[in-house]
């Protein structure tokens, strides 16, 4: 049976405050560069980086599988081995409605991310 990565859990998800600062101001503590990591990971690579980018700025804020796959030259077990990653990862909520999946970006982690890799102007730069 594979080992499923439980997912992505910080302080708070629903939380707009991110989770650290940024890489710029202050080492990243171990615990949570652990808890991060398996998100960079998902997106590290470029089929489910567009994925994400497609569910993330879907209209009325969830897409279906029926409309993602032909977005690709990939056969439908394989988009579905990279949403199930992303899901993994804490990136992606789904939820199945009848054959169909739809799934919805997690904004807040997407937030947690983005605040992490924040790089704020510093005087004299």
């Amino acid at each position: 049976m594979p080992k499923r990565a439980a997912p992505l859990s910080l302080v708070d998800l629903t939380a707009d405050a991110p989770c650290c600062p940024p890489l710029t101001r202050q080492r990243v503590p171990a615990g949570t560069a652990a808890t991060l990591a398996p998100a960079f990971k998902a997106l590290g690579d470029p089929i489910r980086l567009q994925l994400m980018s497609m569910i993330a700025s879907a209209e009325g804020g969830e897409i279906c599988v029926c409309d993602l796959t032909p977005a690709f030259d990939l056969t439908g077990p394989t988009i579905s081995h990279h949403l199930r990653t992303l899901r993994e990862a804490g990136l992606v909520d789904a939820e199945r409605r009848g054959t169909w999946v739809y799934y919805r970006a997690r904004p807040a982690v997407l937030r947690q991310l983005a605040a992490l890799l924040t790089v704020e102007p510093t005087a004299g730069r």
